[in-house]
């Protein structure tokens, strides 16, 4: 598995301070939309270069789920040097999601 899960505790040193870009991918294992978009986002990950992607399993991690205001998955959110960069949610195309990091 490319992408890699983080947890509440992790998150700081994994996502904050990052020092390349962190594609965050919000998903639930009963969300149908989420399963649909997961093999992009694994694609995604094994092709990465100059940022990372890191999965967020929203049941499990409720407190990051409410720090980032997630009201419907799948949710992509971007973070550059600490703070949100951009933001998408539900399934969107390959393309759509690598503009997110432009």
């Amino acid at each position: 598995m490319a992408t890699n899960p983080v947890t509440t505790a992790e998150f700081e040193n994994e996502v904050l301070k990052s020092e390349v870009p962190v594609l965050l991918d919000f998903w639930a294992s009963w969300c149908g939309p989420c399963r649909m978009l997961a093999p992009t986002i694994e694609e995604i990950a094994e092709e990465a270069e100059g940022f990372k992607v890191m999965s967020v399993n929203a049941d499990e991690e409720p407190a990051l789920v409410q720090r980032f205001g997630i009201q419907g998955i799948p949710t992509l959110i971007v973070i550059k040097d600490g703070e949100e960069y951009n933001r998408s949610i539900g399934v969107i195309p390959k393309d759509d999601i690598l503009a997110l990091l432009d």
